[in-house]
């Protein structure tokens, strides 16, 4: 294991906790999936198999990703913003729908389903780090704050919106949090909010009167009704009292990998609530602060890339990537004690996924590379004697 950190470039905290968290990943999924494969007639190893598959080329995406220099990322996002606007509204129209969210393409030649959000995530916070960037030397006047920034965060917002409400929220947050810290005046910040709530709430009252417009809006009041009913009405909130019987079975120490009997009635433990199976395993301490302390050191990790990153490109990009996926965690984590009403979002690199771990990976490879750029500065150049000639 020190051979392969040491020949791993860039963060070697962040590489230890990805690798951790992927390990976890391939133990909590192979132990929970026993429901799923009755259920598609599979055998546990398939989709073991496939799991290990993707969280093996996303470690290639990873590796890969923080090998190229990380100013290309501030190119590319640029490059990829509207093309990514397009994949968003082209899923909208054309993706499959499944419980009236339209979130996925088909990928032809692999057959592979593909999370548009997932994909403009990452390029969303890469394009307004390089804007910030670009301007943080500069005067923010209400105009530049319209057009540079809240254009792009309310477009992609807007379109994952309909399909995926938790994800547009975490985004819209992460975005105004990059903004607060890139020092864009408070005064245009809450304008951005307030702008961002009445265009909701105008949403909403046109889907009253024309349903089809926003049809996971039934979804949401839903959600929201379980979330405050409590323990009044369990059977409105199936998914987190179930949550919550797992957590309570798994008690403070460990009782071994195979041991959860959740797999067997708990909703989607292999996926939405695999934290609550993870701790009925691995118990409270181990599993649950376990987990809770990985993440905190991968947001700790990008916080410290982005205080030494020279430049305000690498700085912003590792933070926003950083505590995107650190808030998604946070929101899996809380949904399954309760904390939050259900969203539906996964644990980054322990859910058992498709393509959200690629995108989770290429997030971490270009943390990795801002720290790797840093790491290539700090290292001193080696004097070049000249030549003396032999007459």
């Amino acid at each position: 294991m020190i051979t392969v950190l040491q020949r791993l470039k860039g963060d070697r905290a962040i590489w230890m906790t990805a690798i951790f968290l992927g390990l976890i990943s391939l133990l909590a999924v192979y132990s929970s999936i026993s429901s799923l494969a009755v259920k598609r007639d599979s055998g546990t190893m398939h989709f073991l198999f496939k799991h290990a598959l993707m969280l093996g080329s996303g470690g290639l995406i990873m590796y890969y990703a923080s090998h190229l220099r990380y100013t290309v990322y501030s190119r590319l996002a640029q490059l990829a913003l509207w093309v990514t606007a397009g994949l968003l509204l082209l899923t909208l129209l054309l993706g499959s729908n499944i419980n009236d969210a339209s979130r996925w393409i088909n990928i032809p030649i692999i057959n592979q389903s593909f999370q548009t959000s997932d994909l403009a995530k990452v390029v969303l916070v890469a394009y307004l780090a390089r804007v910030l960037g670009k301007h943080h030397e500069e005067e923010w006047t209400l105009r530049d704050v319209a057009l540079k920034l809240m254009l792009p965060v309310g477009v992609i917002c807007g379109l994952i919106l309909p399909a995926n409400f938790s994800t547009a929220a975490v985004l819209f947050l992460v975005c105004v949090s990059l903004m607060f810290v890139a020092q864009v005046p408070i005064k245009h910040l809450l304008l951005l909010i307030g702008a961002a709530v009445a265009a909701f709430a105008l949403l909403l009252l046109i889907a009253d009167f024309f349903p089809d417009l926003l049809p996971r809006m039934a979804t949401w009041a839903a959600r929201l009704k379980a979330f405050s009913s409590g323990a009044a009405d369990p059977d409105a909130n199936y998914q987190v009292e179930h949550a919550k019987i797992a957590i309570a079975s798994g008690g403070f120490f460990p009782n071994g990998p195979g041991s959860g009997a959740s797999r067997n009635w708990l909703p989607h433990p292999y996926s939405d609530m695999i934290y609550a199976f993870i701790v009925e395993e691995y118990g409270s301490i181990l599993g649950g602060l376990g987990l809770l302390l990985l993440y905190t050191i991968l947001l700790q990790r990008a916080v410290t890339v982005a205080k030494r990153s020279e430049k305000p490109f690498g700085a912003l990009v590792a933070l926003g990537l950083g505590l995107l996926l650190t808030m998604q965690a946070m929101i899996n984590m809380a949904v399954a004690v309760n904390l939050v009403p259900v969203t539906g979002q996964p644990l980054p690199l322990v859910s058992m996924g498709g393509t959200s771990i690629w995108f989770t990976c290429l997030a971490i490879g270009i943390i990795l590379s801002v720290s790797r750029g840093l790491e290539q500065q700090q290292t001193p150049k080696k004097d070049v004697k000249p030549r003396t000639s032999s007459a």
